[in-house]
């Protein structure tokens, strides 16, 4: 967005970092009154999490090289006085089984919050980066982000998106798979081709249906190739490779120079990430079946990505809501959403967790011997799980406690008060034990009921651990010895299943049972795959 007045003071300092395969980026921006931006720094971390390949864990090292980034982000964000920072992980870190435990280590070393994001919503939120940094018209075009692990693919024009999808295709993955020869062997390319074209079936009976000459590319990859691109052709590029267009004739000539590099050749060009130097080759070759397959005739270059879409979609949702208060007359419901309201809730995160903890409490309140008034106050404690976020993350359960306990919420009793405060408060972290001093108050009575409804709560809020609602539809079947969950994903399943796992404890302890959690892919996902 263009830059606001100098004389209008911004609303607020957030922090937008992109925790991708190859690289982490982070950018600074003030945020104005009336939507608008402007950046006020950049960091670019090369991490290279995938230097042994996609594999499905996390090497001691790679992880290592994320932590001493995110400490020198947190550095800078502090030194300029960042408000809020929105992290989110993609490909490498949401496939990998160990990826919870990075994500808690980032936490806990450098004490930012890192969100793993589905395949589909990367997707949505770099068609909303390109769309808002380029100037659209109503041809459509094909958005192409190149990352290290998946490549996202969006058709659209300045109003629309009608395909967005993210492939298992990023030049890490690809060049662990399919690259072993110094320059990359003719075969090695047939090779990626073949894997290309059986990839991208559904892109082609998409774009078989409408005619698009243009491509605009996004991230690291398209960015190298724009500058190689910029420099053999005296393209004006010094300041931005936003809006850098070259025909097809150009990178023809690019990539039949460069395809024939060795590693030591391709050092010597500055304008390559060293990083990328030996997994560029799999994106070259990409880009030319594309434009060869779907007869594309120029490409744009983008600089706006998956960081600039997570600052769209964040001012997006902070324009002021619609006042919660006259939607609810009913004072329970509208003492609960205006405590909501004020602690500035997750509310996507929160309805997803409340609605599984309902959909759990059916499953278990004849086993459990619940009440039917439990689930209602199980509900409400679930959309204000997470409300101590309001002071800060480090104990946010504990302040959840004490923020629920002194509300002053409308037309509870005090019992009522207590229990969805504690269950609230047990979401995470430790069960219930008698030493707590506030739980050890309440009666026998109260405190099981609690222990049995808290016990809902950490399942469910572990299955959404994401925070992005990766599950689609669970299961719940019960036998004498064991509950299995059946969860369908919308992308990687493996933190909801950590998550799940981790949180399925007091159910497990109350119930004597043993907890397992499958999973099964979604429609969409297995499209995606």
């Amino acid at each position: 967005m263009e830059n606001p007045s100098e004389t209008v003071n911004a609303n607020k300092r957030i922090a937008a970092i992109d925790l991708g395969t190859n690289s982490f980026h982070a950018v600074l921006v003030d945020i104005y009154p009336d939507g608008s931006f402007r950046t006020v720094d950049k960091l670019k971390e090369m991490v290279s999490l995938a230097e042994k390949g996609m594999e499905n864990k996390l090497s001691e090292e790679a992880m290592q090289r994320g932590l001493d980034a995110m400490k020198r982000i947190k550095f800078l964000c502090d030194s300029m006085h960042v408000e809020e920072i929105i992290a989110f992980a993609t490909s490498a870190i949401r496939e990998a089984t160990n990826g919870g435990d990075f994500i808690q280590r980032m936490k806990a070393e450098s004490g930012i919050k890192v969100r793993a994001i589905s395949g589909s919503k990367e997707a949505a939120l770099i068609g909303l980066a390109v769309q808002h940094s380029i100037a659209l018209s109503e041809e459509l075009v094909l958005m192409v982000d190149i990352g290290g692990g998946s490549v996202e693919f969006i058709l659209g024009n300045n109003e629309e998106f009608l395909y967005s999808q993210s492939l298992k295709l990023g030049v890490a993955r690809m060049a662990a798979k399919f690259v072993s020869h110094d320059p990359i062997s003719k075969e090695e390319i047939k090779a990626l081709k073949k894997h290309y074209k059986q990839e991208l079936g559904e892109l082609s009976e998409i774009l078989a249906k409408h005619q698009v000459r243009t491509i605009i590319g996004s991230s690291g990859t398209m960015e190298n190739i724009g500058a190689m691109i910029a420099i053999r052709n005296s393209h004006t590029a010094n300041m931005s490779l936003n809006e850098l267009v070259f025909n097809v004739s150009e990178f023809k000539k690019l990539y039949k120079d460069f395809i024939q590099l060795d590693r030591k050749e391709r050092e010597d060009i500055s304008e390559l990430d060293e990083k990328r130097i030996d997994i560029i080759n799999p994106g070259m070759v990409l880009v030319k079946y594309l434009i060869k397959e779907f007869n594309i005739k120029e490409i744009k270059i983008s600089e706006a990505a998956l960081r600039d879409g997570m600052i769209l979609d964040f001012i997006k949702k902070e324009r002021p809501k619609l006042d919660l208060v006259a939607n609810y007359p009913e004072p329970r419901k509208r003492s609960i959403h205006e405590l909501l309201r004020k602690c500035h809730w997750m509310e996507d995160h929160s309805r997803h967790v409340a609605a599984m903890s309902l959909q759990l409490f059916d499953a278990f309140q004849k086993d459990l011997k619940l009440e039917e008034g439990d689930r209602e106050l199980l509900e409400y404690a679930a959309l204000m799980h997470d409300i101590g976020y309001y002071i800060n993350y480090r104990k946010h359960h504990k302040h959840a406690l004490y923020i629920i306990r002194h509300a002053d919420l409308r037309g509870f009793t005090e019992d009522e008060i207590n229990i969805m405060a504690h269950t609230a408060r047990y979401h995470r972290r430790t069960v219930p034990k008698k030493r707590h001093y506030l739980y050890k108050q309440l009666s026998k009575k109260l405190r099981k009921r609690i222990k049995k409804l808290a016990a809902l709560l950490r399942l469910a809020d572990g299955l959404d651990r994401s925070h992005y609602q990766n599950v689609q539809e669970l299961e719940i079947i019960k036998s004498s010895e064991k509950i299995r969950l059946q969860i369908t994903t919308l992308g990687d399943p493996e933190l909801e299943v950590w998550g799940g796992l981790r949180k399925a404890d007091l159910l497990k302890d109350i119930t004597g049972k043993e907890i397992e959690i499958i999973t099964i892919e979604s429609q969409k996902n297995q499209n995606q795959a």
